[in-house]
């Protein structure tokens, strides 16, 4: 299975830095100790100094994850404030039909609302539903 994280980096900053980058860690470790042979695509680390790139090769590389994550079989996003990057690789995922498995406080945002299977309010919630087997289809009833 080939899980893409989705989340938010740059949001609404007028700077070159990004926010903190953790939860993908964290959503990682969930999927790798839950998901038999997960594969697992993270933008950050195809492109860890992707802010410092020139227009043309920031232009190519968003590009080129939003194909990535319309060819996922489930995309996790993680958006605790809006981010335009997550919104669009959580709509090429939701048109090539995967899964969007959103953690954000942000219920009532349409966009998150309307793409996503599922919301969770953190990061605990999603890697509970990740244990109980919710993402592969293996729930047990706990």
């Amino acid at each position: 299975m080939r899980v893409f994280i989705a989340g938010i980096m740059q949001g609404s900053r007028t700077d070159r830095d990004i926010d903190a980058q953790d939860y993908r860690d964290k959503i990682a470790q969930a999927l790798q100790s839950h998901v038999p042979d997960v594969e697992l695509v993270d933008p950050l680390a195809l492109h860890p100094d992707s802010v410092h790139y020139s227009p043309e090769q920031a232009k190519q590389t968003l590009l080129e994850l939003v194909a990535l994550a319309g060819q996922a079989d489930a995309l996790v996003a993680y958006v605790p404030s809006a981010s335009m990057g997550t919104a669009i690789e959580m709509w090429h995922a939701y048109q090539g039909q995967a899964p969007v498995y959103t953690i954000s406080p942000m219920t009532d945002n349409w966009v998150i609302r309307s793409l996503s299977e599922r919301v969770f309010p953190d990061i605990a919630a999603f890697a509970a539903f990740v244990a109980s087997g919710g993402l592969t289809g293996t729930e047990s009833e706990a």
